[in-house]
């Protein structure tokens, strides 16, 4: 792919469908009442937002407008542990996603933006372990905490409050 149009279109795409995925792992996020399995998808999800801030400054040094986010989906709200089968979806999501992509990346000549391209891709497969690992209930995704730091209850359901 060489020429700039195709490869502003390029990353456009991906940036839309990488922004759907972010959007939906926010909303999961709000569903998933255990401590540590909270807390990553909050790491999955500030790196996401890192993600796309790559690819917008990668469009606008190609001189390509920021597109609007796309529409949020409607993630379906349940009880008790039926977040761990939102997170095997997102697992399944993340997988797809980097399918789709892989050899659309690896037709980019631009060193730079191809190289970023693949950043993303990589991480989004150890995402998909991550989520691969909340599905079965794992807690020590991002690491094990000491005995001392008791993380019993569970997450707030509504974290501010305004009054």
């Amino acid at each position: 792919m060489s020429t700039t149009s195709h490869l502003a279109d390029l990353i456009r795409d991906f940036l839309l469908q990488r922004t759907s995925l972010l959007m939906r792992h926010e909303d999961v996020a709000q569903q998933v009442p255990d401590y540590d399995i909270n807390n990553a998808y909050q790491y999955i999800v500030a790196r996401e937002e890192t993600h796309l801030s790559w690819l917008q400054h990668a469009l606008l040094d190609l001189g390509a407008p920021l597109p609007a986010d796309p529409p949020r989906q409607t993630v379906a709200v349940g009880k008790g542990d039926a977040w761990k089968a939102l997170a095997a979806d997102d697992a399944r999501a993340n997988a797809q996603f980097v399918d789709q992509w892989r050899a659309k990346v690896e037709e980019v000549s631009h060193a730079r933006h191809k190289g970023m391209l693949k950043v993303v891709l990589g991480e989004m497969l150890e995402h998909k372990r991550l989520f691969d690992q909340a599905a079965a209930g794992r807690q020590d995704l991002i690491g094990t905490s000491l005995a001392i730091n008791d993380h019993s209850g569970i997450v707030m359901g509504a974290r501010w409050t305004g009054q």
